[in-house]
């Protein structure tokens, strides 16, 4: 089995609503949290940092971990065509507020675009489920 620790961040602002990033891998696309995978012996407040600033531009200091939520994903719903075992995801939950820089996309990175939405919009709005488990998690 593979694993994969990633962490993300819970953005919400009352004037601006949730901020999203737009997450892109082959044919499937969908808004998520900003956040990602863990480098080797990094942090993972330092982790959710880093990437919320290249996915959206925003500088982001930690209120506090909401939570830490576990999925294994079975092999024939992976998304990388080569995958020969299921993938256990470790997705820790971070809530956050910006405290710096501007909204941009990322260039060249697994998001293509960020951007605020308000919590009444989401349904009509194409998103994995990390946000809704994110959104409960922030008592949102």
């Amino acid at each position: 089995m593979d694993l994969r620790v990633a962490a993300y961040a819970v953005v919400f602002d009352e004037e601006r609503g949730i901020l999203l990033a737009h997450w892109h891998e082959g044919r499937r696309a969908a808004w998520t949290l900003p956040g990602g995978g863990l480098e080797d012996g990094e942090d993972p407040a330092d982790a959710v940092r880093r990437e919320v600033r290249e996915e959206t531009g925003f500088r982001v200091e930690i209120d506090e971990l909401l939570g830490i939520h576990s999925r294994v994903i079975p092999v024939r719903q992976r998304i990388t065509p080569d995958a020969d075992a299921p993938l256990h995801t470790l997705r820790i939950v971070y809530r956050a507020h910006v405290t710096g820089g501007r909204l941009r996309n990322e260039v060249g990175g697994s998001t293509d675009e960020a951007d605020w939405f308000a919590l009444g919009e989401l349904p009509a709005v194409q998103h994995v489920q990390l946000v809704d488990i994110g959104i409960e998690m922030a008592g949102l």
